[in-house]
């Protein structure tokens, strides 16, 4: 025994315990990653001749449109084809489809960032492929490389946000989780989930069957809710931008980082959020608001002017704050200085007017219910006449209306849970976009899989909302499938299609279901008597974060 002691062989075993924990997590890890690669390979093979390819379509038109428009305003064909040109055609085009549209009509309805991407894509096809078909595009692969992307950092950032939850709150509800051990509660539900949303089929057939680029802002969303979780709200204010700027969807869901700080009587970190959109959204759409050169110069002059008073009065959150008012600055001088808002108008307000129906294609959710009996979007819900006032309220409004106290109920909800160390905290992360397409009208299909993702936080909270998580997947995959079917009509597809038809009442029924289970969840609160494996004798627990009380 002592030699043994001597040579320390305790210590060496527990070594190679550790290190082959660590290889067997590897290879899963590994064995998860390149399954989920095999995944996206047979999709995109077997998909092929359902492939909704309208989408396709419509991204290198627009792009295209972009390379014809820095042709017509540049002087040659030189010219036109630099990069200089293709800036040119690019800020032009917002203007040249607002003033060319018919009633409004405009047909884009691309944020500035997306329509960069499709434009550079357009721009790489046309000089490999010059003579390449508008209704056939060629090299789609960096688009789905893009995808692909996005959908491996939305895995990881899925990891970071549960394990960062799990690590800072109490034990769970689920007595199978509670026996994890805590230091390493994170980090392997951390995996789960991450390996959940890495394999997530919804996510898979949106991005590499149907294809479409609805993945792009998952990453920022995640992100952002993660910076938020380590008080970097500038930062997360900026991810936030960026996504909108990608996909106007996010808008929807944006408040809720507005709502979050307010039920923490946090007015600071509000403002910071509200600095880092502002500031970030300034600097992307400056080059349309900002067309002259005295536009640049009177800014210039303000953000010295800025800068220096800010330090003089020392102001706290300095840079937040200098970006924040630089950036409401931006949009004041635009407006002043002839600066075109054609962005706004065509590439995030005509998105909201393009498609005047309670739900599009097949959709699970109170919109589509509310249809079946009768409703339709714009039909009044509220009137009232207040003396000369007179109050009209469309069902469309009243929709919004109630979206938004339910997303300001999840704010609050997490704010308290996040203060009670309650792990349920990732579930009031995920309920804002499955609110978002339970209850507002004007819904695509495909917009359940941005909840789907996201609730795979599930999984390090409990089983039973974990269950929850893997029925919403499969609802969102059954959407996303009997659109792609319906648009082709093949023989050999029609008795899905008539099955997933059929079903579409009560996938509905289940849906809303499964999303008041996550909302209740999200504002429901437990006594404490009541907690399932809580310490409740006095003595401070050995994860408070509260100081340790002082010795006599």
């Amino acid at each position: 025994m002592a030699i043994r002691s001597f040579f320390g062989f305790p210590k060496f075993a527990t070594c190679n315990s550790d290190l082959i924990r660590r290889i067997l997590i590897g290879l899963v890890i590994a064995t998860v990653f390149l399954a989920g690669i095999q995944l996206r390979r047979w999709i995109g093979d077997t998909t092929r001749h359902v492939r909704y390819q309208h989408d396709i379509v419509n991204g290198f038109y627009w792009g295209n449109e972009v390379l014809k428009e820095a042709r017509r305003l540049s002087p040659d064909e030189g010219s036109a084809n630099s990069w200089t040109g293709f800036c040119r055609g690019y800020f032009a085009l917002y203007d040249r489809v607002k003033d060319k549209a018919y009633e409004q009509e405009y047909g884009l309805d691309y944020a500035p960032l997306r329509l960069l991407a499709m434009a550079i894509w357009a721009k790489e096809v046309r000089d490999g492929f010059p003579w390449v078909d508008n209704d056939h595009p060629k090299l789609v692969n960096p688009l789905l490389k893009i995808n692909f992307i996005c959908e491996l950092v939305s895995a990881l950032a899925i990891f970071l946000l549960v394990r960062e939850c799990l690590r800072r709150s109490r034990p769970t509800q689920s007595s199978l989780m509670n026996r994890l051990p805590q230091q390493h509660r994170g980090w392997i539900c951390g995996l789960a989930a991450a390996s959940a949303v890495w394999l997530e089929p919804s996510m898979i057939l949106d991005a590499h069957g149907w294809p479409q680029w609805d993945v792009w802002i998952l990453p920022f969303y995640l992100f952002a809710a993660f910076a938020a979780l380590k008080d970097r709200w500038f930062w997360c204010g900026c991810l936030l931008a960026v996504g909108a700027m990608l996909k106007g969807q996010l808008l929807f869901v944006a408040p809720f980082f507005v709502f979050w700080p307010l039920w923490q009587k946090g007015w600071l970190p509000t403002l910071r959020v509200l600095a880092g959109f502002v500031a970030t959204t300034a600097f992307i759409v400056s080059p349309w608001l900002l067309r002259t050169p005295a536009a640049w110069a009177v800014l210039a002059a303000f953000a010295v002017i800025t800068a220096l008073f800010v330090v003089r009065f020392k102001l706290t959150n300095q840079g937040a704050s200098v970006a924040g008012i630089i950036g409401c600055a931006v949009f004041v001088i635009g407006a002043f200085t002839g600066g075109s808002f054609a962005w706004l108008q065509v590439g995030f307000i005509y998105g909201t007017e393009h498609y005047p129906y309670l739900f599009i294609s097949s959709c699970y959710n109170l919109p589509s219910v509310l249809s079946q009996v009768g409703w339709s979007l714009k039909d009044p819900f509220l009137s009232a006449h207040f003396g000369s006032l007179h109050l009209h309220i469309t069902l469309q409004w009243t929709l919004r209306l109630l979206y938004l106290v339910a997303l300001a109920l999840c704010a609050r909800g997490l704010a308290r849970h996040l203060r009670d160390r309650d792990p349920r905290a990732l579930i009031a992360i995920a309920a804002p976009w499955l609110l978002m397409f339970a209850l507002l009208g004007q819904m695509h299909e495909r917009y359940l899989m941005w909840g789907a993702v996201v609730s795979a936080v599930a999984l390090g909270v409990s089983v039973r909302l974990s269950i929850i998580h893997f029925i919403l997947s499969a609802a969102s995959t059954a959407m996303i499938v009997h659109v792609m079917l319906i648009d082709k009509k093949l023989e050999a597809t029609l008795p899905t299609i008539d099955v997933l038809k059929h079903i579409r009442p009560y996938g509905s029924i289940v849906v809303l279901t499964c999303v008041a289970v996550y909302l209740w969840e999200t504002i429901s609160t437990r006594i404490p008597a009541f907690r399932h494996g809580e310490v409740r004798s006095g003595a401070t627990p050995s994860l408070s974060l509260a100081p340790e009380p002082e010795e006599a």
